[in-house]
């Protein structure tokens, strides 16, 4: 049995021994009441007038929205930012891939995933996963440097970094991902950050005339001369990662949503891309 299992049999016998316990309190006999003298009954006066239906009040016939409580209690929020939880009474607050569980009075915060024990599932890495792919899908692949064969079967997005090993190992390797029908798409993620060699060569990259050729020799320790080009996607791609909450690189981005990190072998990644059909 898994240790996640271990823990909630545990958690959940002690809960069952709580309960019962409570229950046999509950059920004991309670002493004799004292019978009550019945007061005498009195008539009230019929109604002369036939009673109007009012109409209901606004608080009884709209309910108000508790996320807009919440967003008030928890400053920076909003109240599309919460989503109901499969508990009742705890509600989702995702901060990009970031999850936390909210109380419905806003006082009290869970960090940590949520599982569906009946189908074994990860509620908040389901949630994730739809987070990171609304996020991918949102850069444009003209903001990317893409490697892909002529005819792909599977696409994946890969944040990179000029000066990591694994990124360099993984690039090395490019002509096999694609020999398997495997798109790459980079992106920039330079982990030491803005105004840093990694990150002026991350932008020499971009600015290149061709960006495909620049990124195979910067990743082969090859100077490239640094060309002003304007405006490039280095800082929103960083920005992107911390969003998704990259701890480090290469990070493999399925289509599904699922992320991979570091380094993984063309014909594991291949491997897993058939699993799951994309």
């Amino acid at each position: 049995m898994k240790q996640f299992g271990i823990r909630s049999a545990v958690s959940l016998f002690a809960l069952g021994t709580a309960l019962t316990v409570a229950l046999a309190a509950a059920q004991q006999p309670a002493p004799a009441a004292t019978p009550a003298v019945a007061a005498p009954a009195t008539t009230a006066p019929a109604a002369t007038t036939p009673a109007t239906g009012a109409p209901a009040s606004t608080a009884t016939t709209a309910k108000a929205d508790p996320r807009a409580d919440l967003a008030k209690k928890i400053p920076g929020t909003k109240p599309d930012d919460f989503r109901q939880s499969p508990i009742p009474g705890l509600w989702e607050l995702a901060r990009g891939a970031d999850i936390v569980y909210i109380t419905a009075d806003g006082r009290f915060a869970l960090a940590g995933d949520l599982y569906d024990i009946a189908t074994d599932t990860n509620v908040s890495e389901r949630r994730r996963r739809d987070v990171r792919l609304d996020l991918i899908n949102s850069v444009p692949e003209s903001q990317m440097v893409v490697f892909s064969p002529k005819d792909p079967k599977y696409t994946v997005t890969v944040f990179t970094d000029v000066d990591c090993t694994y990124c360099r190992k993984l690039h090395s390797e490019i002509a096999k991902y694609n020999e398997l029908g495997i798109r790459v798409r980079y992106l920039f993620y330079p982990r030491s950050g803005p105004n840093t060699e990694s990150w002026d060569k991350a932008v020499a990259v971009w600015c290149s005339a061709n960006r495909n050729d620049a990124m195979t020799r910067a990743k082969r320790g090859e100077e490239i001369k640094m060309t002003k080009c304007g405006s490039t996607p280095v800082e929103h791609d960083y920005e992107l990662g911390q969003e998704i909450g990259l701890r480090g690189t290469p990070a493999i981005l399925l289509a599904n949503g699922d992320m991979l990190p570091g380094y993984v072998p063309p014909a594991s990644l291949a491997k897993r891309l058939q699993s799951i059909g994309r």
